[in-house]
């Protein structure tokens, strides 16, 4: 597809958006089979497209109950369009292209770098995107291998070898790419098997590999393993604003929720529950969206802070969606030296330029409007039916975000409110990044040469 894409002319940016689209019509065409339920009625193929869209757009939001609905074939599509969605539409074709040994053209160089590194890094720099890519196929196969083995000792002896090992490596993926989904079929997610510090630990550790994105896992991995390398400014930037993100959530939500009779409040609950369920609500808020507790029973406190931390997400090049940590830091850094009058920002003693500084500025305003927009929308539709405000913005962001968690059952949205919600899990996965790219190229492809009268207007 994408050199079809590519011999029409089609920029890299359109290239993506396009890749993403096509895998998504192409699953919704698969699930919409008679093959892929378990009755042999086929899906509606308008709710066969809004799984394939959340699937793809690794969200994890569904109108049916997947391990019931879905036949094997239909969970196997499922999960290759997370894994597809995970890793990236050029990331696959590079895959193939490696298999076929077909060259690399300046042009693939520039969309795999665009669609790896998002223009988060501000490098224009080509060599080496060929190797990363290998890179992360293979560090994504042995994470989720490793993740599969620590399910498998414990979903092996409560399911048998061969449902046990297909549980392990659903949900090995499904973590690691941060979609949300499970094929259980019991409609409680991994809740009941979170109590096993074994399902626990692996379930947040693939989280937290997934989102903190490929790059920062590669840097890691040279740092680790050569003595004199030096972890880059973006590996350092997004280590200690994830770091700081999973620490306050996990102490603002332990206090939200202590008194909840309905979550960390009930009687049976030790304090290492409660803990352990607070810190895997803070990372899970924010990427893959598995539910510890019912979201419905939340206090209002914990959804106001859940919707934050579903709108910042992963981390850019990562698995999760959002506006990413590392643009919401640049914002925060950038207001604060308005605010002390000085116009750098500076992050570890080291400068950042001002049209990423800008660029992260515009990101946060567009996902504003964006979100709000989509509020209004889906309010307007829902307005006869009983749905709360609170339900339609936590779906709205939840599916921005392309997080997955929901306070209400998604099918109870109306057809039109469900359209608005592939929209944003479309818009949240490519849509604002393929504008920012093009913002880009504007701000650093503008004539210079032009320059208008100056003047003053009042603000504040």
């Amino acid at each position: 597809m994408a050199h079809i894409l590519k011999k029409r002319g089609i920029s890299p940016a359109q290239i993506l958006v396009f890749g993403f689209g096509g895998m998504i019509l192409i699953g919704a065409f698969l699930l919409s089979l008679p093959i892929a339920t378990v009755s042999g009625q086929p899906l509606r193929f308008f709710d066969a497209l809004f799984t394939a869209t959340s699937a793809v757009c690794v969200t994890g939001l569904s109108v049916f109950n997947i391990g019931a609905t879905l036949s094997l074939f239909g969970q196997i599509t499922l999960l290759v369009l997370i894994q597809l969605g995970g890793i990236g539409f050029m990331t696959m074709t590079s895959l193939l292209y490696m298999m076929i040994g077909r060259r690399f053209t300046l042009r693939d160089r520039l969309i795999i770098q665009n669609s790896m590194t998002q223009n988060s890094l501000n490098d224009s720099r080509l060599q080496g995107v060929v190797q990363m890519t290998h890179d992360i196929i293979v560090v994504t196969a042995i994470i989720e291998l490793c993740i599969f083995f620590a399910y498998s000792t414990r979903f092996v002896p409560l399911f048998g070898v061969s449902r046990g090992f297909y549980y392990s490596i659903f949900q090995a993926v499904s973590s690691f790419c941060n979609s949300g989904f499970d094929v259980f079929g019991v409609g409680t997610g991994l809740q009941p098997y979170l109590g096993d510090p074994v399902v626990y630990i692996a379930t947040m550790s693939a989280m937290v590999l997934g989102g903190i994105g490929f790059y920062v896992l590669l840097d890691l991995y040279q740092w680790l393993h050569n003595k004199h390398h030096r972890l880059q400014l973006h590996t350092k930037t997004v280590l200690s604003v994830s770091s700081f993100l999973v620490a306050a959530g996990f102490a603002l939500f332990l206090l939200f929720e202590h008194n909840n009779p309905l979550t960390l409040g009930q009687e049976d609950l030790s304090i290492q529950d409660k803990a352990s369920w607070a810190l895997f609500h803070s990372v899970s808020s924010r990427t893959a969206g598995f539910a510890a507790v019912p979201q419905s029973d939340l206090t209002p406190a914990s959804k106001i802070l859940t919707v934050i931390y579903m709108f910042i997400g992963a981390s850019p090049s990562g698995t999760g969606g959002g506006i990413k940590t590392t643009t919401v830091a640049l914002m925060l850094l950038f207001i604060v030296s308005i605010i002390r009058g000085r116009e750098d920002v500076v992050i570890f003693s080291r400068r950042i330029d001002k049209p990423v500084v800008l660029r992260s500025v515009a990101i946060v305003a567009l996902g504003v409007l964006f979100v709000f927009t989509a509020i209004i929308i889906v309010s307007l539709i829902e307005y006869t039916r009983p749905i709360t405000l609170s339900d339609t913005i936590y779906e709205v962001v939840s599916s921005f975000g392309t997080v997955g968690m929901t306070s209400a059952v998604t099918a109870n949205f109306t057809d039109a409110s469900r359209a608005v919600f592939m929209i944003l899990m479309y818009g949240g996965r490519v849509g604002i990044f393929t504008f920012t790219m093009a913002l880009a190229a504007r701000l650093e492809n503008r004539n210079t040469n032009i320059r208008y009268p100056k003047d003053r207007i009042m603000i504040g």
